[in-house]
């Protein structure tokens, strides 16, 4: 029983985690260019790290628009 409670705290951190970078993506795959790294390199950051990965990309992996 001890398991389903920690799953139930926890459940919102990490839905929130998820689509945060599911948004990453999604505008990294909108975005015409990228700074420091190819895209497939940024994306591969994006899922390896979560959401370190995401966030170093909004503050340094977007290009102009």
């Amino acid at each position: 029983m001890h398991s389903r409670t920690s799953w139930a705290a926890f459940a919102p951190i990490v839905l929130l985690a998820v689509a945060f970078v599911v948004y990453c993506l999604i505008d990294l795959a909108r975005r015409p260019d990228t700074r420091h790294l190819p895209r497939w390199g940024w994306a591969v950051l994006c899922c390896a790290a979560v959401p370190l990965g995401a966030i170093a990309y909004l503050l340094v992996g977007r290009g102009e628009r």
